[in-house]
């Protein structure tokens, strides 16, 4: 198993997680291609997408039915600027590569807003630290190992 995978089922454990991680035979690098993959409806995946706040990570966990509204996100933050952060930033901030960042098991605590529609779903899938890797988990679990709070990310 791939050492990134492995860390963040310690991390997982270590926070209380209860999901297990699944290694598909297909990278998932997308939400459509995850939810293509694990039979479930776009909405119950669970995207980790980084960006900078004012230059700081920020972790949006966002339904893969939806984009990310950038004004929206500086409407709910005390912040001037939010942008989509580059491959480098988001290595660097989550010890991940895009299209398997996990939503926990980072070298450090990210600020973490967590897509309100997730809750619709009993069942969300996300990336466990790489893109052969989910886990299922809830919208609530979401919210307790993160430190996420709820938020409309969607413009």
């Amino acid at each position: 198993m791939h050492p990134s995978v492995v860390a963040f089922r310690e991390a997982l454990s270590a926070a209380g997680g209860r999901g297990e991680v699944r290694v598909l035979d297909e990278p998932a690098r997308t939400a459509a291609e995850a939810a293509a993959l694990l039979g479930c409806e776009l909405g119950a995946i669970a995207n980790s997408l980084v960006f900078t706040a004012d230059g700081e990570p920020l972790l949006v966990l966002a339904s893969g039915a939806h984009r990310v509204d950038t004004t929206a996100l500086e409407a709910l933050l005390p912040v001037a600027r939010v942008r989509r952060a580059d491959p480098a930033t988001v290595r660097s901030a989550t010890g991940q590569v895009i299209g398997g960042v996990a939503p926990l098991g980072h070298p450090a605590p990210l600020r973490t807003l967590v897509d309100t529609s997730l809750a619709a779903h009993d069942v969300l899938w996300a990336a466990a630290g790489h893109p052969h890797a989910v886990f299922a988990t809830t919208y609530d679990e979401l919210l307790r190992l993160t430190g996420g709070r709820p938020a409309q990310v969607a413009g």
